[in-house]
């Protein structure tokens, strides 16, 4: 399989997934999250979803098994400084996998 191939299917998985997990929140009658919020004025970084009101982030992480970028090693080390600095201004981040979305659990513990 190409590059552009794999970086396709996982680029669908990821949107599967973070519209999953939309809907259930929905279902649940959870507030809505904005999406892919800008959270640090000096860099490109965004959040798939958050509640800027309560500092709760929420990252849907694709790849994990097929070496997507968040599991390579540039992709991995951007991450966890993402995730710092999130942390420094104040969110709590949730980062869920696929199998979390599509189980519920991701729900459960938003909930």
């Amino acid at each position: 399989m190409s590059e552009e191939i794999g970086k396709a299917i996982r680029k669908a998985e990821r949107e599967r997934w973070e519209t999953t997990l939309l809907l259930q929140i929905r279902a649940a009658g959870l507030p809505e999250p904005d999406r892919e919020v800008r959270f640090c004025p000096h860099r490109r970084w965004r959040l798939d979803f958050a509640w800027k009101d309560s500092l709760i982030a929420v990252e849907c992480e694709g790849g994990i098994w097929s070496k997507g970028r968040h599991v390579r090693g540039k992709g991995f080390a951007d991450d966890c400084e993402k995730y710092a600095m999130a942390a420094l201004i104040g969110y709590r981040v949730f980062r869920f996998t696929g199998p979390m979305i599509e189980s519920g659990r991701a729900l459960w513990f938003l909930e």
